[in-house]
Parts: structure tokens; C-alpha cells; sequence
């Protein structure tokens, strides 16, 4: 099948698909006498797992991972047991973090209580002070870097 082909029957834009071969995700697929892209079921397969992983917002890096594992189907699970909690933990910092972040946010709503002048506008004072007291999710230590932002070398050491 074509590109167009791979594209339509995962629901992928093309280019996603382009990167993901460039991300090494993906192998490259064979070419056709006239240099098509060539692809078969098990691009299909492939391109699904990390399309999945992705909605579970797993990391480039993470999925890089998943799919040396899934490449060995003879070593044991551990390793994606270990992500997987890794990534849970992920997911939990940043529920906690954007709660933090609903509340400061109501908490400044609440400093306005109704069309004033801009120059009497609580909230923008408030804004124009300094710093949110709540952690901001960039300030945040999580689990990859790029994505999520640790180390190199702990992000490397997956894969």
C-alpha cells in the first residue's frame, strides 16, 4: 500500500507518518520501481501500537522503548511494567499540578467582581505582581526530557 494507503487506514497524516520514520519508529518500507513508499500489514500493526501509546501520551522516548520491548517478545515484561508505572506517576504529577493550577486560577477569578475600569482591575494587579505562588508545570522535575523534562541521561537509558 501507498502512504495514502498506511495514512487512511490508521487515521495519520501523512507527515506524522514521515515522522515517525524519521524518528526511527517506523522502519522505512520498500520502494517501488517508480519510488513509492511501499508499506505492508506490519506497518499497519506498528504505526497503530504507537499511535495508541501517543494517546496515552507517552513520550517519544517512551514509545521508543515500548517497541525495543515489543521487538524481544522473549525477554520479560518487567521493563514495561517499570515504564508503564513510570508513566503513571507521570500522569498523577500532572493531575496534581493542574489542580494546583485550577485553584490559583479561581482564586484570581475571584478578586474581580465585575466590570471595572482596567486601571481598578484586581486581577491584572495581581498579575502585574510577580511570580504565581502555585509550582508552574515547567518548574515541575518529570520523568523525560523533551517531553516531559528530566535528564538526558536517565531518558537515554530507555532507549
Amino acid at each position: 500500500m501507498k502512504i495514502g494507503d498506511l495514512a487512511a487506514a490508521t487515521a495519520t497524516q501523512v507527515e506524522t507518518i514521515r515522522f515517525y520514520e524519521r524518528e526511527g519508529l517506523l522502519p522505512a518500507p520498500a520502494r517501488t520501481a517508480s519510488n513509492y513508499r511501499s508499506y505492508d500489514g506490519t506497518h499497519v500493526e506498528r504505526l497503530s501500537f504507537i499511535r495508541k501509546c501517543r494517546s496515552l501520551d507517552m513520550a517519544l522516548d517512551e514509545v521508543r522503548a515500548l517497541l525495543r520491548l515489543k521487538d524481544a517478545p522473549r525477554d520479560g515484561c518487567g521493563e514495561v511494567n517499570l515504564l508503564l508505572d513510570e508513566h503513571i506517576a507521570h500522569v498523577a504529577q500532572r493531575i496534581a499540578e493542574l489542580t494546583a493550577l485550577k485553584h490559583e486560577l479561581v482564586g484570581l477569578r475571584t478578586r474581580c467582581d465585575g466590570p471595572n475600569a482596567g486601571a481598578d482591575c484586581q486581577i491584572l494587579k495581581e498579575l502585574s505582581e510577580g511570580p504565581a505562588s502555585a509550582k508552574r508545570p515547567e518548574d515541575a522535575k518529570l520523568h523525560l526530557g523533551g517531553t516531559h523534562g528530566v535528564s538526558a541521561s536517565r531518558s537515554t537509558g530507555r532507549g
